[in-house]
């Protein structure tokens, strides 16, 4: 992963500074994710329709 890369916190990051959840970053075909509290220990990027699956997955198992 080279360039500028733009990380996004979840909008459901708990505790009181917002740091106990995971990052991700919109990479071309790809989506990258990483741990908020320790960035520098790797990231971990799968395919754009693996992820977007996964969240789809996961909101129909919230409701």
């Amino acid at each position: 992963m080279t360039g500028r890369i733009h990380w996004r916190k979840s909008s459901y990051s708990e505790g009181g500074d917002g740091n106990t959840c995971v990052e991700i970053a919109r990479l071309h075909s790809r989506v990258a994710i990483r741990d908020s509290k320790d960035p520098s220990r790797g990231t971990l990027t799968v395919p754009a329709g693996s992820f977007s699956a996964l969240v789809r997955g996961l909101k129909t198992t919230a409701t």
